[in-house]
């Protein structure tokens, strides 16, 4: 992407320190990502980079530093404060609801803007309402066509009525970042969305993965293991080894930055 797409910063991460017990899992950590980039997180087993989403996605609270979002600074936020604040997530090892379509799979990815209460859900009974009435059909009706358009954009049309645990692999893959999409996040955290995908199944989630960012606009933070994928994708890449940041800047620079060689890339690259 050039860098007249990308916008300004939309997200800081500053100064992050996160331990467990005398473990330092995350030291001094800095970085931050510009709207409309992607942005990759790459280094080592081990190095700190899931750690550094759960980071900011609230899951861990890290005992230094802070997470700012368009400007709003936040430090101690639980999952759900940091996705109505726009910032949805994927998970290394899918989390799905595995006995539920694809469809519903997607329409809980909506929970979050779905603003009718529980008494107007339980309206939705034909016990309760025979005629049919009340906001909270005519408000899953609205939710169920964004659902769709996502079906439709992740070409999984065929599977909306299956269910999700009798999908190959790539494509429950596919059904969890649909998930995540339904949210509309402004910035979108993928915990190695390709891992363990055949060539062909890599390839559909990076276009996929571009097609999020150009055509939604969404930013995207990814870590991911396959660094050609990382190369071709990307527009700027930030390196953790150990939890140390020993590297950022672009593909090209990070590929030629002498620490990230010895640390991981290898000398062949």
């Amino acid at each position: 992407m050039s860098a007249e797409r990308t916008g300004e910063v939309i997200l800081e991460v500053k100064n992050i320190s996160l331990r467990f017990g005398g473990v330092r899992a995350l030291t001094d950590i800095s970085f931050d990502v510009r709207e409309h980039e992607v942005r990759a997180i790459i280094g080592p087993n081990g190095a700190g980079k899931s750690s550094m989403l759960n980071c900011i996605n609230g899951v861990y609270q890290p005992q230094e530093g802070s997470i700012t979002l368009r400007g709003q600074t936040f430090r101690h936020m639980n999952p759900r404060q940091v996705a109505e604040m726009g910032i949805a997530r994927t998970f290394q090892n899918l989390a799905l609801f595995k006995g539920m379509s694809v469809l519903d799979n997607l329409m809980t990815g909506r929970n979050l803007r779905m603003k009718s209460g529980l008494l107007a859900q339980a309206f939705r009974s034909p016990w309760c309402n025979p005629l049919g009435w009340g906001g909270a059909e005519r408000e899953e009706s609205e939710h169920r066509e964004v659902v769709e358009r996502l079906i439709d954009f992740l070409e999984i049309q065929a599977h909306r009525k299956t269910p999700v645990g009798k999908l190959p692999y790539g494509l429950q893959k596919r059904v969890d970042l649909g998930r995540a999409l339904a949210m509309e996040p402004q910035v979108l955290l993928l915990d190695e969305p390709m891992a363990g995908m055949n060539v062909e199944e890599k390839q559909d989630m990076c276009r996929f993965i571009l097609d999020v960012n150009d055509e939604f606009g969404t930013t995207v933070v990814l870590i991911e293991h396959d660094m050609g994928v990382v190369m071709d994708i990307s527009d700027r890449v930030v390196v953790l080894d150990y939890g140390r940041k020993i590297g950022d800047g672009t593909p090209q620079e990070v590929r030629a930055n002498e620490e990230v060689i010895r640390a991981y890339l290898g000398a062949d690259h």
